[in-house]
């Protein structure tokens, strides 16, 4: 059984010979997940414009919304993971108001 195989083209635009194509290797890097969101004793206003949005369009059996952010950070293979949490306080998120969390990603690709 063989792979795929691909028409190469000469210059002139005649058909040469077929050649399978070789499967391409992807490196897994390590993912990470960083979530911002606010503190619980900061008031989020853009979180009660959407649950006020939700009510207008008529969506029930939501209490509260909270916004935040989420960031997905590719590592280079070996990475120390502990400096994820250094960028997370000292660039991802404002610790005076924000919280963060750090989760390895699931991936999807």
């Amino acid at each position: 059984m063989s792979g795929p195989r691909r028409r190469s083209r000469c210059a002139a635009g005649d058909t040469g010979t077929v050649r399978p194509v070789q499967p391409t290797r992807v490196a897994v890097v390590p993912r990470v997940v960083v979530d911002v969101t606010l503190k619980p004793e900061i008031l989020d206003p853009q979180g009660q414009a959407i649950l006020s949005a939700l009510t207008r369009l008529g969506y029930t059996g939501v209490a509260g919304v909270r916004q935040g952010k989420h960031f997905e950070l590719d590592l280079e293979p070996g990475a120390d993971e502990s400096v994820v949490a250094r960028i997370a306080e000292t660039l991802l998120a404002n610790p005076v108001i924000e919280d963060f969390t750090i989760r390895p990603a699931i991936r999807r690709d």
